[in-house]
C-alpha cells in the first residue's frame, strides 16, 4: 500500500511538472514568435517618430505615450481605491447583508466583459459627465475594470497576515488604525503589489474600453491635456492587423508594436516585482 502511495505521488508530481513545463514552453514560443518577427522593425525612429501616411510609415511614439498615460492614470485611481476598499472589507466590515452585497458586486465586476465597461465609460464619462473621448474617460473606465482585481488581491494579502500581529499590537494599547497602518499593511504590501502587477498587464492590453472612450485611429500628435484624444498600442495594433488599408505592408509595424507593448508591460512588471521584493526583505529584518 505504501508503494502504491509513493507511485501515485510520483505520477502526480510528474503531471505537475509537465503542466508547468507546457506553460513555460507556450510562453517561450509566443515570445520567440513576437521577437523574431518584430525585432527588425525596432529602431530609434520607430520609437520616437510620429506615424505617417495613414500609419504605413513612421513610428509609434504617440501610441507609446498614450499607453503610458493610461497605465499611470488608471493605476493612480484604482490602486488607492482598491486598497482602501480591501482594508474596509477585511478589517472593519462586519458579516451581514451589506458586506455580502459588496462582495457579490466585486465578484460580478471581476467577471464582466471589458466591452461592457467600455459601454459604461462611454455613457458615464464621455456623455453624462461630458469628459468627451479623452485620456481621462479612458483612464477612469480602465480603473473600474481593474478595481475588482486589486480589491481581491489586497484582501487575500491582508488575510495572510497572522491575527497574532493584530492582537499583539492591540494588547499594547495601539489603536486599530495604527495597528493596520504600522503592522498589517507593511506585511501585506507585497501581496497588494501583486494585484497592481496583474492590473498593469490588463490595462496595457485592453482594446474595447479605450476604443469606446477615447482612442484615436490616426493621431500624429501628442495629447496636450487629460481631455485630449490619444493613440494607444493595443488599439494601434488592432487597427493595423484588421482594418488597415495595407495590412501586408504594415506587417513589420504590427509585430514591432506588439514587441514594444510586451517590453513596456515586462518593464513595469520588473519594477513592481523589485518593489515587492524590497518590502519582503524589509519585513524579514
Amino acid at each position: 500500500m505504501f508503494s502504491n502511495a509513493k507511485t501515485n505521488e510520483k505520477i502526480a508530481f510528474g503531471l505537475l511538472k509537465l503542466a508547468t513545463g507546457l506553460v513555460v514552453l507556450f510562453v517561450l514560443v509566443i515570445l520567440y514568435y513576437i521577437v523574431s518577427n518584430g525585432y527588425s522593425a525596432l529602431s530609434i525612429e520607430f520609437i520616437t517618430e510620429m506615424p505617417r501616411h495613414r500609419m504605413t510609415e513612421g513610428g509609434i511614439y504617440p501610441a507609446i505615450i498614450g499607453t503610458t498615460y493610461l497605465i499611470i492614470g488608471s493605476i493612480a485611481v484604482a490602486l488607492p481605491l482598491g486598497m482602501l476598499s480591501a482594508i474596509y472589507l477585511t478589517e472593519y466590515a462586519k458579516p451581514g447583508k451589506t458586506t455580502w452585497a459588496i462582495e457579490m458586486a466585486i465578484s460580478n465586476l471581476a467577471g464582466t466583459p471589458s466591452v461592457v465597461f467600455g459601454l459604461f465609460g462611454l455613457a458615464m464619462f464621455v456623455k453624462y459627465l461630458d469628459f468627451g473621448p479623452s485620456i481621462l474617460s479612458a483612464s477612469l473606465t480602465l480603473a473600474l475594470l481593474i478595481l475588482p482585481v486589486i480589491i481581491r488581491a489586497s484582501q487575500e494579502a491582508l488575510l495572510t497576515v497572522p491575527k497574532e500581529y493584530r492582537e499583539a499590537s492591540l494588547a499594547l494599547g495601539v489603536t486599530k488604525w495604527e495597528t493596520i497602518r504600522r503592522v498589517v499593511l507593511p506585511a501585506a504590501i507585497p501581496g497588494m503589489i501583486t494585484g497592481a502587477i496583474l492590473s498593469i498587464g490588463r490595462v496595457a492590453g485592453e482594446t474595447a474600453p479605450i476604443l469606446l472612450t477615447g482612442a484615436a485611429y490616426f493621431l500624429p500628435r501628442l495629447p496636450d491635456s487629460i481631455y485630449s484624444q490619444f493613440m494607444a498600442l493595443p488599439y494601434h495594433l488592432y487597427v493595423l492587423a484588421t482594418s488597415g488599408t495595407n495590412i501586408t505592408q504594415t506587417r513589420p509595424i504590427q509585430y514591432g508594436t506588439a514587441l514594444i507593448l510586451l517590453i513596456i508591460v515586462l518593464s513595469v512588471n520588473v519594477v513592481a516585482v523589485t518593489v515587492r521584493s524590497h518590502y519582503r526583505k524589509k519585513l524579514k529584518r
